[in-house]
């Protein structure tokens, strides 16, 4: 099902990570991997991502690397702030973020969401 370009971003072992990457390979989806740890993110994709989602949506508040953040840095949170944040810290950006070909990007793994935007 190689009918559009897909890339997911994300870190290689974050197990919501390994489900969808699982559930794609399951589903013949093969998509190119972008692994943040190594290969960061550029502000103008996270720019992109944030006007098509919104970055409360995209920031990863419930993870380690969040609780770890300093008062400072988690008090009056705006998108500007956000973005510094997710720049500076790539794994502060939920994961994964499935980009399909120029569409919006589907942030976060649910079956039912992949499985209605690949038609399977």
């Amino acid at each position: 099902m190689k009918t559009r370009s897909v890339t997911i971003y994300g870190i290689p072992n974050c197990d919501t990570m390994k489900k969808a990457r699982a559930w794609l390979a399951a589903h013949d989806v093969e998509a190119t991997f972008h692994d943040y740890k190594t290969d960061g993110i550029d502000r103008t994709r996270l720019e992109r991502w944030i006007g098509a989602v919104g970055w409360e949506v995209l920031l990863n508040r419930a993870g380690t690397t969040f609780r770890k953040l300093s008062d400072a840095d988690k008090q009056g949170l705006s998108e500007k702030k956000a973005i510094a944040l997710m720049l500076k810290q790539p794994s502060l950006i939920k994961r994964p973020v499935l980009e399909i070909g120029s569409g919006k990007p589907l942030v976060g793994f649910k079956p039912e969401t992949y499985a209605a935007a690949f038609k399977v």
